[in-house]
């Protein structure tokens, strides 16, 4: 996933909003949110390469969700997948904060990443490559394949855009949520990141929503959660088509 936008305790109803696109080759197969056999009580889609998942919740109220840190340079062989540190997460009994710190521990065991954990009464947020755990505070936040809240051009839209949809109170706030995930307009050239790719890439991954013929923004999540539900909404995306599909979880 490539960008995950998100606002706690900001909203009257809803104390965690989410709002992510998940980015991944075409190729790369993958099953849309379900409850997991092999564990019932997480909710997530599944990456079918390596089992794990970008971002989920529970039916006990717990959320983590999962963006790569960018970096060319960097290899993956010899270290483990990404995607079981959500999974791990949700499966256990770990306390946000501990699990968090276990993993710093443990940093140089995963490419790089920003993994956000958590529930309604905390959240956190650790990047292997940012060096400390942080407690995220009320607010709007967003992350993309950098740091947290870090100004790249659809991580400060992406914000900004979340921000105007909650102040201004739409009452269709899924719909409104969703419209906003698929702004696919890229950023000038002027405010691209540099991140060791071409700028050929820079200017491609740099919209919200990403089109290429090999690689582009795979599913659209919005998430709304209280201290009664878990809305789950989950939109899959190919080159020729969208489908959609909805759960609620009562707490």
């Amino acid at each position: 996933m490539c960008l995950i936008l998100f606002a706690y305790k900001v909203h009257p109803k809803y104390k965690l909003i989410i709002a992510a696109n998940r980015d991944e080759a075409y190729a790369r197969e993958t099953a849309p949110a379900f409850f997991w056999e092999d564990a019932p009580e997480l909710l997530a889609g599944r990456d079918l390469e390596k089992m794990g998942t970008w971002m989920g919740v529970t039916t006990s109220g717990k959320f983590a969700a999962l963006t790569n840190y960018r970096d060319p340079s960097e290899t993956t062989n010899g270290k483990r997948t990404r995607g079981e540190l959500v999974a791990d997460f949700l499966k256990g009994t770990y306390n946000p904060q501990a699990y968090l710190e276990d993993l710093a521990n443990r940093r140089h065991e995963y490419p790089g990443y920003n993994l956000i954990a958590g529930n309604l009464e905390e959240l956190f947020y650790y990047s292997n490559r940012g060096g400390h755990l942080q407690k995220v505070e009320p607010g709007v936040h967003g992350v993309s394949n950098h740091l947290l809240n870090t100004d790249w051009p659809k991580v400060s839209r992406g914000k900004a855009g979340l921000a105007s949809i909650l102040s201004e109170g739409h009452p269709d706030l899924v719909n409104q949520l969703f419209a906003h995930l698929e702004n696919a307009d890229p950023a000038p050239d002027h405010l691209l990141p540099s991140t060791g790719v071409s700028l050929e890439w820079e200017r491609l991954l740099s919209p919200m929503f990403i089109k290429s013929d090999g690689y582009g923004t795979r599913s659209s999540t919005v998430i709304l959660m209280n201290e009664k539900e878990i809305y789950f909404n989950e939109r899959v995306h190919t080159k020729d088509q969208r489908s959609n599909q909805e759960f609620l979880i009562t707490l």
